[in-house]
């Protein structure tokens, strides 16, 4: 909205509502992450966030807390208000029933089923509206669930832990650890706040690994996701063994042997479109996930090859980085199997978006500029 002028105090209770949305990073999924304060008289008198997805709304909480002071009060949220009936009742009617003067609001929910909807009834019912106050922050904060809505995909972070020249494992596959405790523990928190952790069944073989969060106090798992386009892992893989969400994503038939004895065992497992590789489609792969499972973020842990297909389908959106002060040698294993550039035009430029300090390991953020996004 251009042309709104916002104050001081103005920036300061939105800041206030961002950091309270935070808060909720690793539980509103498949919902956004909202904050909302709200002030009379320039002093907060009641603030929350969302919670948990199926549970009330930051507004309605906050709303709850105020009581009668709401009337006449300004609120601070960092996503418009929903006007429509979920699993909960639109937050719109409980502003305008609450009797607030006013609602400033950070970004629109790009959700089709609001858009634009909730400022429209909260307008209509005589409540000042200004939007647009720290938009980009907000749209930070819930990427995932706005390329979710807007593109039909989810929000994808490829994670490695590598050498300082650029290797994740040894030639044999052995890389437990390339990096140390505390870039480990900051993987968990990556994990967390993901809808789901994609890898490769070549890395299941290999390494036999959980892919679970293991933090305190973690009662979401994310949904792992398994690219096994021939179904090769064995029955006694740990992957399948502790209960926790799994899907297997393959190109065989339902029909197969193999498809039907992993389905009569509870798995979740589905056949997707082979790519020219004959692997699992990983755009159709995506679709899904976001039509079907309502991921927002996708965290990669996986080897080079499945790395590698989706960065050359210009389906990586962002890459975190690891890099422990070793180095690895020429003969162990890359990050990226990419088809080979012969000119330095060719390459594909990277944005640094964070560096800093994990430990002793070095965490760098970047984000592909892809030619199709340079054109």
């Amino acid at each position: 909205m251009s042309g709104v002028i916002f104050s001081a105090v103005d920036h300061q209770m939105m800041a206030e509502a961002l950091s309270l949305a935070r808060k909720g990073i690793a539980t509103t999924q498949p919902n956004p992450r909202v904050g909302c304060v709200i002030v009379k008289n320039e002093e907060v008198i009641a603030h929350s966030w969302h919670k948990k997805a199926g549970c009330e709304h930051a507004e309605v909480l906050a709303l709850q807390q105020a009581g009668e002071q709401a009337k006449g009060a300004v609120v601070y949220v960092t996503l418009e208000p929903c006007s429509h009936h979920g699993r909960t009742p639109p937050c719109a009617d409980a502003l305008i029933e609450g009797g607030v003067d006013e609602v400033i609001i950070a970004m629109e929910d790009p959700n089709p089923l609001v858009a634009g909807q909730g400022i429209k009834k909260l307008e209509q019912a005589g409540i000042k509206v200004r939007s647009g106050l720290l938009r980009q922050q907000a749209i930070e904060l819930n990427r995932g669930f706005v390329r979710r809505m807007k593109c039909g995909r989810p929000w994808v972070t490829v994670k490695f832990g590598t050498s300082l020249d650029g290797r994740t494992a040894m030639h044999n596959g052995e890389s437990q650890w390339i990096t140390g405790p505390a870039a480990r523990a900051d993987v968990q928190r990556l994990r967390a706040a993901s809808s789901a952790i994609l890898t490769g069944a070549g890395t299941v073989l290999t390494d036999d690994p959980s892919l679970t969060v293991r933090l305190n106090g973690s009662a979401r798992q994310p949904l792992r996701v398994v690219l096994d386009s021939n179904l090769s892992i064995p029955d006694r893989a740990k992957i399948y063994s502790d209960g926790h969400p799994l899907l297997l994503a393959t190109v065989l038939d339902e029909k197969d042997d193999r498809f039907q004895q992993l389905r009569r065992h509870g798995i979740d497992i589905h056949s997707f479109p082979a790519d020219e590789s004959g692997r699992v489609n990983a755009k159709c792969l995506l679709q899904s996930l976001a039509a079907d499972y309502l991921c927002n973020e996708i965290l990669v842990e996986a080897g080079s090859v499945v790395c590698g297909k989706l960065l050359a389908n210009e389906l990586v959106d962002e890459i975190v980085l690891y890099f422990a002060p070793v180095l690895m040698g020429s003969g162990a294993r890359g990050m990226f199997d990419i088809p080979e550039l012969d000119t330095m035009v060719q390459r594909i430029h990277m944005a640094v978006k964070d560096v800093r300090p994990v430990g002793k390991d070095w965490r760098f953020t970047v984000q592909p500029v892809y030619q199709s996004e340079a054109e």
